[in-house]
């Protein structure tokens, strides 16, 4: 059994970052997010209208040495293929440390890697079979 029903996807991810204004600024400024609720100094959400993303500033006096996370990526989803490599070049030309260049694949996809001022990798991709091309 898988439930009581599907979900609506995933659209929420929530990140512990060590530099708070750095992070937000790269989501907000560049990736063009906004800012949906900011309940304190240490804590701020942001969305693109149909998601959420959480950045929680990492605490100096938790140890989180040895717990490293188990998140690979997070990834944005780009509506038209050709702007992969546009947002490529955006990117790059601000600065954004790249992971990978912008590369085709088999199922039709199209996207690169890069990472935020906080070291979390994301992916900026184009896929076909969910891509809103309306």
């Amino acid at each position: 059994m898988v439930g009581p029903g599907k979900t609506n996807g995933m659209r929420h991810v929530a990140l512990y970052v060590s530099d708070l204004e750095k992070t937000e600024s790269f989501y907000v400024g560049l990736l063009g997010m906004e800012v949906e609720w900011r309940p304190d100094p240490d804590n701020v959400y942001l969305t693109s209208g149909n998601d959420n993303l959480a950045l929680h500033r990492r605490s100096k006096s938790r140890n989180h040495i040895g717990k490293e996370s188990v998140l690979d990526h997070i990834g944005f989803l780009i509506n038209d293929k050709e702007k992969i490599d546009e947002w490529f070049i955006f990117l790059t030309d601000r600065g954004v440390k790249t992971l990978s260049k912008p590369k085709d694949h088999r199922d039709g996809a199209r996207s690169f890697y890069c990472e935020d001022p906080s070291g979390t990798k994301v992916q900026l991709i184009y896929h076909p079979l969910i891509a809103n091309t309306d």
